[in-house]
This record gives C-alpha cells, structure tokens and sequence, in this order.
C-alpha cells in the first residue's frame, strides 16, 4: 500500500487520484496515517461482499510476498475483466 502525506495528497492530488485507482493510498497527518483512499470499485467490491473482499485482500498480499509487484495491477485488471463478462 502506498503512502503520502496530507500535503503531498493536496498538492499533488492528481498523482493521488491515478494511484489510488491502482491500489489504496494512506493518507498520512503528523506521522500518524488517518485516512486510506481506494477507487470506487474497490470500495463498492469492500461494501457488497466484506468477505469476497477479503479473500481478494490475502491474494494480493501474498502475491506481492512472493515478489509480484504488479500484483494490485493485474488484480484490478481482473476486476474489470470479472465486471464486464458479468460475473
């Protein structure tokens, strides 16, 4: 997950904004982290089925822990490619 600070996010929101649809961004105050932003498919994906999300959540993790650093691409790629054929 990525991270940056409250005045980096404000400065350089469009570089936030094109993160955030590849993977969650935490948004960081003081050192301390207080928010996280994820696109809007992620979110809906967290609301509709907390523990599909999940399952999505442990792949990712373990994918990036053998090495994989697209590992968050390629899962939101597959999210698209899930949401169009309907399934």
């Amino acid at each position: 997950m990525k991270s940056m600070s409250a005045k980096d996010a404000k400065n350089a929101f469009g570089l936030l904004l094109d993160t955030a649809r590849a993977e969650p961004v935490t948004i960081e105050k003081h050192g301390r982290r207080v928010v996280v932003v994820v696109s809007v498919e992620e979110y809906e994906r967290l609301t509709k089925d907390p523990l599909k999300a999940l399952r999505g959540v442990e792949t990712i993790a373990a994918r990036k822990k053998e090495g994989d650093k697209h590992a968050a691409t390629e899962a939101t790629k597959e999210k698209r490619q899930r949401r169009v054929l309907g399934d």
